[in-house]
């Protein structure tokens, strides 16, 4: 096993936190509806409910070979796939809304750099030196 694979097989979340993954923990059979849920940002029972409908209208066949081949290609969803509450929420945001995620990302920097021009603007004005004048008293 080279470096670069045990780094990749030992890394604190997934290869794609955002990718298809099979739930088994949330699912009731192999976790393909519950991995299709995560994957689209849907409820488990709205898949599950679009699966039976589909099924019962006569598309039973389909579905179920679907879900055999999904069951049998898609991985097991990792334990560790998001390092903390906060990079999942922020991984889900990116899947669900791609352009409110840069547009937000976008806002973000731009509040940073308007409170590092206001700490600028505060260290190199006359005021700052004169301060420090008299904190050195």
């Amino acid at each position: 096993m080279t470096e670069n694979q045990f780094k990749k097989d030992n890394a604190p979340f997934g290869p794609g936190p955002t990718g298809l993954y099979r739930d088994p923990v949330r699912g009731k059979i192999a976790g393909v509806c519950a991995g299709l849920s995560d994957y689209f940002g849907v409820r488990v029972f709205g898949v599950r409910a679009a699966l039976i409908l589909l099924s019962i209208f006569g598309f039973f066949g389909p579905v179920f070979v679907g879900y055999i081949v999904l069951a049998v290609l898609l991985n097991r969803k990792p334990a560790h796939l998001f390092k903390d509450s906060d990079d999942e929420a922020f991984w889900r945001s990116v899947v669900r809304r791609p352009a409110d995620t840069v547009s937000g990302l976008a806002r973000r920097f731009r509040d940073l750099d308007n409170r590092l021009i206001k700490m600028e603007h505060r260290m190199t004005s006359p005021d700052e030196a004169l301060r420090a004048r008299f904190r050195d008293l």
